[in-house]
């Protein structure tokens, strides 16, 4: 029974029509060998743009004292190994990005895509200080500051950047373990502040609510103060919310203006998300040296316009150095054919001798 039915199966027209579905698909990745995805071992083509649009972005700006690294979730749905689930976020799905982004602009100075396990990431190394000594590369040494998350300040990193002349201020997870026992009860008294300090950083606990407590690991500050006011506000915190949003604005500003459309191939998801980088950190850079403010709908419509204008003129270029064909004569009593379509652009007469029917042409006798 299981032989008649492979039999059946071999002789079905729809396994004769798969054997030519997508085979453009195989070809081109078998010729793309050496075009791979940053961290990806698939092949494709759209890591040679990406690649561009990286280099780009970290060449053409000078960000300022503070960058804040943090993650982006570009909404999407795309079939590929590397899709997200966040709970925590509005869109639940996408492709995530791991972003080092200037502070006083919101320029992006470097992105990464998160990809999965990284085969190239020592085995000692945690996935935080990786993504952000990989961010934070080309502008150390520099006395910059980065500000992180909980996910990616630990005292290691800190200790790792302060080596190369960067200072990093972040709140921690209280399950680390750089976190000293006398600072995980939570029975503090409300707006309380206890610092604890080593050579390279210094820890600040500080109770906004009963029983919730915020630390806060800064190597920049050298001494704690608290500000005069009702809550007591160390500087620390203080300074944390201000540079912490970086971002969180960052992604609000490229999704109110965006390209993206509904697909399923996730190189085209990170097409969209790119144009929409490249878009902000043109607006960005066109204030830079112009030393105009100009609205970013406004620039984003003269800009669209621009590109449209070239696209169409390039087109337009390549069409005339096209050879021009001339139209061949007709011989009397036969159609003409030029580039396998009939020439009907000449009125059309009548000829009573040869047929009754309106023709383009006239036989010898009729003229």
């Amino acid at each position: 029974m299981n032989i008649l039915r492979l039999l059946c199966m071999l002789n079905s027209p729809f396994l004769n029509a798969m054997k030519h579905v997508k085979s453009d698909e195989t070809q081109e990745a078998l010729k793309a060998t050496q075009d791979t995805f940053p961290g990806l071992t698939i092949p494709h083509t759209i890591s040679s743009v990406w690649g561009s649009f990286v280099t780009n972005c970290i060449t053409c700006y000078n960000p300022g004292l503070h960058i804040t690294v943090d993650e982006q979730l570009f909404p999407s749905k795309t079939r590929c190994c590397f899709l997200q689930y966040i709970a925590s976020k509005p869109d639940k799905f996408g492709i995530k990005f791991w972003v080092a982004c200037d502070l006083k602009s919101k320029y992006i100075c470097n992105v990464l895509p998160y990809l999965g396990k990284d085969p190239n990431r020592p085995s000692g190394e945690r996935l935080s200080e990786n993504v952000v000594m990989r961010l934070m590369e080309p502008f150390l040494d520099k006395g910059r500051n980065v500000t992180t998350d909980n996910f990616f300040t630990s005292l290691s990193l800190a200790q790792k950047l302060l080596r190369r002349k960067t200072t990093i201020l972040g709140t921690v997870n209280k399950i680390r373990r750089e976190i000293p026992q006398s600072a995980r009860y939570k029975d503090r008294n409300e707006f309380t502040t206890q610092v604890f300090s080593t050579s390279a950083a210094t820890l600040t606990a500080y109770a906004a609510k009963r029983k919730k407590t915020v630390y806060i690991l800064s190597s920049m500050h050298s001494v704690v103060q608290t500000d005069n006011t009702t809550k007591r506000k160390p500087n620390t915190v203080t300074l944390y919310n201000t540079t912490k949003c970086g971002v969180d604005v960052m992604d609000q500003m490229v999704r109110e203006y965006t390209v993206r459309r509904g697909t399923r191939r996730w190189p085209v998801a990170v097409f969209y998300n790119m144009i929409d980088m490249a878009a902000l950190n043109a607006h960005v850079l066109y204030q830079a040296c112009t030393g105009t403010q100009e609205r970013r709908v406004d620039f984003l419509v003269e800009l669209a316009r621009e590109l449209a204008n070239s696209h169409m003129a390039g087109k337009k270029a390549r069409k005339e150095q096209l050879p021009q064909t001339q139209p061949s004569t007709p011989s009397p009593g036969k159609k003409s054919h030029v580039s396998g379509q009939t020439q009907m652009q000449e009125q059309s007469c009548h000829c009573a001798m040869c047929s009754l029917r309106q023709i383009p042409w006239q036989s010898q006798d009729c003229e």
